[in-house]
């Protein structure tokens, strides 16, 4: 299968519990996983916690990823929704028929990349009225094409678990729960 590698940008207010979850999920089941921030390394969460990004999002905007995933938070998904970059390597990496992934208020970055149109998407209620082009579905997580979308934070280890199944299949699944006993149903 070769290297799986994903790309999870964060913004300045991302939600902690689905970024933190995402990369060491991804990072168990044999990912590499490469967080981004867009201006600075040091990136600050929506609840104060603070971490070091792998690097800069403009040092790796022509590289190539398996997947794209994008964690939510309110001050966060405004920072994707005006960083012009992010718009842009959605689109791309859409066009060149790449999977995408994005929880919480996230999906709304994709319905501004202009990729949601008739697709199936979950996101938090209070971002719904954002939503024009894509059909929302109250779900834990909905899997739609190329795009997977999560509910909220308190989705996250069954988003992250269904994205390792997407990526990896149901062996590799099964085996990172075991590790992580979540309990949740994939």
């Amino acid at each position: 299968m070769g290297e799986i590698k994903i790309l999870v940008p964060l913004a300045n207010g991302f939600e902690e519990i689905e970024a933190i979850t995402i990369i060491d999920m991804l990072r168990r089941a044999g990912a590499i996983v490469v967080s981004a921030g867009l201006e600075n390394r040091h990136v600050t969460g929506s609840h104060e916690i603070r971490i070091e990004a792998d690097t800069l999002l403009e040092g790796i905007l022509d590289k190539e990823w398996n997947m794209i995933v994008l964690p939510g938070g309110g001050k966060g998904v405004e920072n994707l929704l005006d960083d012009d970059r992010v718009i842009k390597i959605i689109q791309k990496h859409y066009e060149a028929s790449k999977e995408i992934g994005a929880i919480c208020a996230a999906p709304r970055v994709l319905e501004k990349a202009g990729i949601t149109k008739g697709e199936k998407i979950t996101l938090h209620p209070l971002h719904k009225k954002y939503i024009h082009e894509a059909i929302v579905i109250d779900k834990p997580v909905v899997e739609s094409g190329r795009i997977i979308t999560g509910r909220s934070a308190g989705a996250a280890m069954t988003f992250s678990l269904c994205l390792i199944k997407h990526l990896f299949g149901k062996e590799i699944v099964e085996n990172v729960e075991k590790g992580v006993l979540s309990g949740a149903v994939i």
